[in-house]
């Protein structure tokens, strides 16, 4: 990680957050608390979405922003070589940001087929455009110079999170605790002058009167977000440089004020540590070994977070084994998906997500509700459980890969009493060795093509 003289000790790299150690979570002392986390546990399966102006361009969202993490977040940008006249221009994507064919019960739909159960929804990124109707800014999707203000979806939150809520989705609302658009924040004329980074512009130690206008600000914005939009299960802080040493933003004294209003709140605070952040968040990774604490990785599933023209994306397989991964290892895996800048969902994404979906309304028993069952995971076998029964996952890398013998060996020692195999309704023969379980797969089995997992219930 690059360092800077005068920077913090950042817990990011080129857009990608390192996250927390797993003991240095703090367990919440609220009973309803830990209730709504055993709550998140059970979900197993996110819809994260990073959409705004940026979308435009296909490019990654605000990163270009900082002049700090030019050498890799303007790669792809052309238009303009000079730092100040790109600021510019990027800030100016607000007045030209249109997406007439957004359709939010379009997206709930394809997330409920998907097997979704809650969204992660970007209600603002760095570079400070607020996806709902802010009265702090004038920044925003409902703002004078934004063309959509005249449409009847205009406040996107709103109709994103009551739609999602009516198909029976958790809501997590993303919520920068940075703001590069905020005068509060980056202040002009300040000690950093033209060289812009993550931070603010000023210290905030010297400038005590400035930096408190700018926790008003961020406070006046969650608590709308908190007491506008209906109930709000998750809020997801990113900026994970924010609220480390100087860049207090008294997190403690606006969570509390969520919380008489949404009791049930759960806080991400991610990177930070401490009472608020109360599940870790890694990015575009999976842990190597098992975590008993709350966790969810955030993964794409193309190669970007906002939409890319022209991007690649995950095939169904390479998601369905990421979650698989994650769940067996005691995960949420947050799967985002960058909408287009005319509203709609790429067709490829769609065509995932609905492969995906096909997949869990067979095999969801072994996913939703699951909890971390010894051996966890090895690469070709995975493992979960719910009350007294297990599940195995055989994961197949590719077609050549698929098993045609007509035993398999499953690495699982405790003794049980039936094999069954989600999707068939017949009872498997098996015996147990030395070795494991040996199991006699069905002739349906040695026949199929193309295989991505078969999933096992031992009871």
């Amino acid at each position: 990680m690059k360092m800077t003289k005068d920077s913090q000790e950042l817990a990011v790299e080129q857009g990608v957050h390192n996250y927390s150690a797993e003991e240095n979570w703090v367990k919440p002392d609220e009973p309803l608390l830990l209730e709504r986390l055993e709550w998140f546990r059970d979900q197993k399966l996110g819809l994260m979405m990073h959409w705004g102006p940026y979308s435009q361009l296909g490019v990654v969202e605000s990163w270009a922003l900082s002049d700090e993490d030019a050498d890799w977040s303007r790669e792809g940008i052309d238009w303009e070589e000079d730092g100040e006249e790109l600021k510019r221009q990027y800030f100016n994507l607000n007045k030209t940001f249109n997406p007439v064919r957004f359709q939010p019960d379009v997206w709930a739909d394809l997330a409920a087929e998907g097997g979704f159960k809650y969204l992660i929804f970007t209600t603002k990124h760095h570079d400070g455009f607020s996806m709902w109707d802010t009265h702090a800014t004038d920044y925003r999707v409902t703002g004078a110079e934004c063309p959509f203000h005249t449409h009847k979806y205009a406040d996107i939150c709103k109709h994103l999170f009551d739609t999602f809520r009516s198909k029976g989705l958790g809501i997590a609302a993303y919520f920068s605790k940075a703001d590069w658009h905020s005068s509060y924040y980056w202040t002009p004329g300040m000690a950093r002058g033209r060289q812009a980074w993550r931070g603010p512009s000023y210290d905030p130690i010297e400038y005590p009167w400035l930096w408190n206008k700018f926790v008003q600000f961020t406070h006046e914005q969650i608590m709308e977000l908190m007491t506008r939009y209906g109930r709000i299960d998750v809020l997801w802080l990113d900026a994970g440089w924010v609220g480390k040493r100087e860049q207090d933003i008294q997190l403690g004294e606006v969570v509390a004020k969520a919380r008489e209003c949404q009791p049930w709140l759960i806080t991400a605070d991610r990177t930070i540590g401490g009472p608020y952040e109360n599940y870790v968040t890694p990015e575009q990774t999976i842990p190597e070994h098992p975590m008993s604490v709350p966790w969810e990785s955030c993964i794409t599933l193309g190669t970007s977070f906002s939409f890319k023209f022209g991007d690649k994306y995950k095939s169904a397989r390479q998601i369905i084994h990421t979650l698989i991964e994650v769940i067996s290892k005691g995960g949420n895996l947050a799967l985002n998906v960058g909408p287009q800048p005319d509203g709609r969902l790429p067709e490829e994404a769609i065509a995932r997500m609905k492969e995906l979906g096909a997949w869990l309304k067979v095999n969801g028993e072994a996913v939703y509700g699951t909890r971390i069952c010894a051996p966890y995971f090895n690469g070709d076998f995975a493992f979960t459980q719910k009350e007294e029964t297990a599940y195995c996952f055989r994961l197949y890398k590719s077609d050549e890969e698929h098993c045609r013998n007509e035993w398999v060996t499953i690495p699982y020692s405790e003794t049980i009493n039936r094999v069954d195999l989600l999707g068939i309704e017949e009872e498997l023969v098996y015996r147990q060795t030395d070795e494991g379980l040996s199991v006699k797969l069905p002739q349906s089995l040695l026949d199929e093509k193309e295989p991505i997992a078969h999933v096992f219930r031992l009871t």
